[in-house]
């Protein structure tokens, strides 16, 4: 690959596979009884014939949409069963409930056994085993319209009182099923669900819109859709925790790297802003995260510097397209031949790095030169305000947070942390509220390990309300085998 490898250095447990079949007893009127069988592996691949739903009468009582790998089945439910043939694979009776955070459908993904969780050496008390499952859940898409989304959460099996809920948003992912809800233990940043999990939280990890089981272009970078995610997954969570009588505390924390660092801080403010009477935030952690897109992140993608991940540009721009419909001539855009190749690369099929490798290591030179030149203009400019309106600047939190940064990150400088830093002094926000916390450990990549632990230890220390007094050092933690945050997902 000529850019970031893929691989995750966790170990090669593959332990999922074998077709089952999921059978769908259907009851019409005049029809009597029919059924519909579909081949499906529990990873989610099918095939399928179409259903005819003329004959069903005005007494459905749900409807059932399952989204397995993006393919979209309909399935009435008339007075009949459902019999699954993975396990755990259970569809709940609020479908018809419109409310966010609606609990539509759980299934299993895996457990993770204390052998294991102790095989990855990764330093967290492990007091269980954690069940993995993929949970389908009500949300509203970038345009506030309803639509459904994916997380993975992480249960601890064998502790019930006094769960604390946390949410970790993961970083960036471009192909459709490299989400953590479908991969499980296969992507290595689902292990952060499980070190929280076998710890006593209980964790959920959204896919985010347009990825796992969410249709459509995944809005990367976009504030508001990662907010409302979140924010819908810690709901959907809640409801599972009382339909599996979890005894959650009241409070919850936010971590998140990368990207994941960004819908951090976006479902901070978004909590903060309109539902703190919902929710305790205890404590947020955001990690390298891009909170000035329209300052550092612009400069840095208009340089003529080499970048090692330059998909992230056309991933911002196309997903703001999508969003917000501000060119309807991508050769405005992007120099040929890329405004043609690029929207076929971000169908959800190919991975970041598949996309690098159809990129020029210097991403603005897949710029139109006259779009380049109107970010540096002085008249409005459409694109630019759209940055703007996602800078997660000008607030002023009021939760306790630690923001995590690596002065020599290469994908997202520090300035970004350092203009936050600053954003919010200006407005009086005290260093007791919101902190920053630095470190040269590497690139991007590499310090993910080491942040995302501390930023663990932390939310553990609130949550104790007290500090342990045996840690792992921070070079202890340089040399641990896992990356959770490979590149070219």
């Amino acid at each position: 690959m000529k850019h970031g490898d893929s691989g995750y250095g966790v170990g090669g447990w593959t332990g999922r596979g074998g077709n089952i079949q999921r059978r769908y007893q259907l009851t019409g009127s005049g029809a009597g009884h029919r059924e519909l069988v579909t081949n499906t592996d529990c990873r989610g691949e099918q095939e399928h014939e179409p259903l005819d739903l003329s004959d069903f009468t005005a007494e459905t009582t749900m409807l059932a949409r399952c989204h397995w790998r993006g393919i979209h089945l309909l399935g009435a439910l008339i007075f009949g069963t459902i019999a699954v043939g993975c396990s755990d694979d259970q569809f709940i009776a609020d479908f018809d409930d419109n409310d966010r955070g609606a609990l539509l459908a759980i299934r299993s993904v895996e457990i993770v056994s204390e052998a294991r969780i102790l095989s990855y050496e990764i330093p967290v008390e492990v007091r269980s085993a954690v069940d993995l499952k993929r949970i389908v859940y009500r949300t509203v898409d970038a345009r506030g319209e309803l639509t459904e989304a994916s997380a993975l959460l992480a249960v601890p099996v064998s502790i019930s009182d006094g769960v604390t809920l946390v949410s970790y948003q993961h970083g960036t992912i471009v192909k459709k099923d490299g989400a953590p809800s479908i991969e499980g233990t296969e992507n290595a940043e689902a292990l952060v669900a499980v070190a929280f999990a076998t710890d006593g939280y209980l964790a959920v990890m959204p896919d985010y819109l347009g990825l796992g089981l969410s249709p459509g272009l995944h809005p990367f970078v976009h504030a508001p859709s990662l907010g409302t995610a979140v924010v819908d997954a810690l709901r959907a969570a809640r409801h599972f925790a009382s339909r599996e009588g979890i005894d959650l505390e009241d409070r919850i924390f936010l971590l998140g790297y990368s990207e994941g660092g960004y819908a951090t801080a976006a479902a901070q403010q978004l909590i903060e802003r309109e539902h703190a009477d919902e929710f305790r935030l205890a404590g947020s952690a955001p990690m390298a995260a891009p909170w000035d897109l329209s300052g550092s992140m612009v400069d840095l993608f208009k340089s003529d510097d080499p970048y090692s991940s330059p998909h992230f540009l056309p991933y911002t721009l196309l997903a703001y397209n999508d969003v917000y419909g501000l060119e309807d001539d991508l050769s405005r855009v992007f120099v040929n031949p890329y405004d043609e190749i690029l929207p076929p690369l971000f169908d959800g099929t190919y991975t970041g790095g598949e996309i690098d490798n159809n990129l020029p290591d210097v991403p603005s030179a897949i710029l139109a030169p006259e779009f380049v030149g109107a970010f540096d203009a002085a008249t409005p400019f459409p694109w630019r305000d759209r940055l703007v309106e996602n800078d997660l600047l000008g607030w002023s939190p009021t939760t306790r947070t630690r923001i995590y940064h690596c002065v020599n990150d290469d994908l997202i400088p520090v300035e970004n942390a350092e203009t936050a830093i600053a954003s919010f002094r200006q407005r009086g926000v005290p260093e007791s509220v919101v902190d920053l916390s630095t470190g040269d450990f590497g690139s991007h990549g590499a310090c993910a390990p080491v942040f995302i632990l501390l930023g663990k230890f932390w939310i553990d220390d609130i949550r104790s309300g007290a500090f342990a007094k045996e840690r792992p050092s921070v070079n202890e933690l340089r040399r641990l085998n896992w990356r959770p945050v490979p590149t070219g997902r």
